[in-house]
C-alpha cells in the first residue's frame, strides 16, 4: 500500500494512492471527501451504519466505502460531540489510525483495506474523518449471537483471529463483539481501531478478552459463559509459526 499526504490550508488528508487511483465517480483530492454531506448531494450514499458516529456507505463505481467521521462519546460529547486538541497532523486520531490499519493490511490482516485519513483543523481543535473499503455480505458478530444458535466454530475462529492480531501486538482498546465482523465465507474480520497500537506482549492481551467477554454478557447473557469458552479455545489454540510481535 502506497500512503502519499495532501495538505491545503487546514485540511490535511493521508490516503491510499492506489485505491483513489482505481476508484470511479470520486473527485480530486480535498475538503469534499470528508463532508457527508458531499457524498449526499452527490447521490452516492447507499446506507448508514448504526452507531454514535453515523458512518456512510459509499458507492463509487466497482468499490463500496464507510465514511466515519469520529465523534466523541460520553460525558465530554456534552461539551464537543467532534472536536479534539490539536496537538500536530501526524498525531491525530485519524492519521494513526490509517497508518496502523495499513500496517495490519499489510501484514495480511483481516481488517478492511483503509482509503483516507482527513482532517480540517480550527485553532486549537480539529475534527476527522475516516474512509475505508466496505466489507461485503457481513454482519456484526453482536448480532450473529443475538439471532442464531451458539456457534462454537464460529467462535473458535474468532479466537484464532484475535490471537493473530495479538500476536502481530495490537492492543484493540474497544475489543467487542460489534467491532468484530463474519462474511458469507465465516472469515471474521476486525474493525474500528481508533485510538489502539501496537504493543509487546503484557496484560493488555488480558484486558481485550475481558472486553470482549463483557460485551458478551450483554449482547447473549445467557450463553456469555459458553460463548467466550469457545474464544478462548480457539484463542490458545492458534498456531502461527512465524510469530512477529511489533511493539510501539
Amino acid at each position: 500500500m502506497r500512503l502519499a499526504t495532501y495538505q491545503s490550508g487546514k485540511v490535511g488528508i493521508l490516503y491510499d494512492a492506489t485505491s483513489l487511483c482505481d476508484a470511479e465517480q470520486v473527485p480530486q483530492i480535498g475538503a469534499d471527501l470528508l463532508d457527508p454531506e458531499y457524498w449526499q448531494r452527490q447521490e452516492l450514499v447507499v446506507g448508514q451504519a448504526p452507531g454514535r458516529g453515523q458512518s456512510l456507505f459509499l458507492n463509487v463505481g466497482e468499490q463500496q466505502w464507510v465514511l466515519r467521521p469520529y465523534r466523541r462519546g460520553g460525558l465530554i460529547a456534552r461539551l464537543s460531540s467532534d472536536r479534539y486538541t490539536w496537538t500536530g497532523l501526524q498525531r491525530t486520531r485519524a492519521f494513526r489510525e490509517m497508518r496502523l490499519t495499513a500496517t495490519l493490511h499489510d501484514a495480511g490482516l483481516p481488517v478492511p483495506r483503509p482509503i483516507l485519513a482527513g482532517v480540517e483543523r480550527n485553532g486549537l481543535s480539529y475534527r476527522a474523518a475516516l474512509i475505508t473499503q466496505r466489507l461485503p455480505q457481513t454482519i456484526a458478530l453482536a448480532e450473529h449471537l443475538t439471532h442464531s444458535p451458539l456457534d462454537v466454530p464460529l467462535l473458535e475462529e474468532v479466537g484464532r483471529v484475535i490471537r493473530r492480531f495479538h500476536d502481530h501486538g495490537l492492543d484493540h482498546v474497544d475489543l467487542n463483539a460489534r467491532n468484530l465482523l463474519i462474511d458469507d465465507q465465516q472469515a471474521v474480520w476486525l474493525i474500528d481501531l481508533d485510538r489502539c497500537r501496537l504493543r509487546s506482549p503484557g496484560r493488555w492481551r488480558q484486558s481485550n478478552l475481558e472486553r470482549l467477554q463483557r460485551s458478551f454478557q450483554r449482547f447473549c447473557p445467557e450463553q456469555a459463559s459458553a460463548a467466550m469458552k469457545a474464544v478462548k479455545h480457539g484463542y490458545d489454540n492458534e498456531h502461527n509459526d512465524s510469530k512477529h510481535s511489533l511493539t510501539s
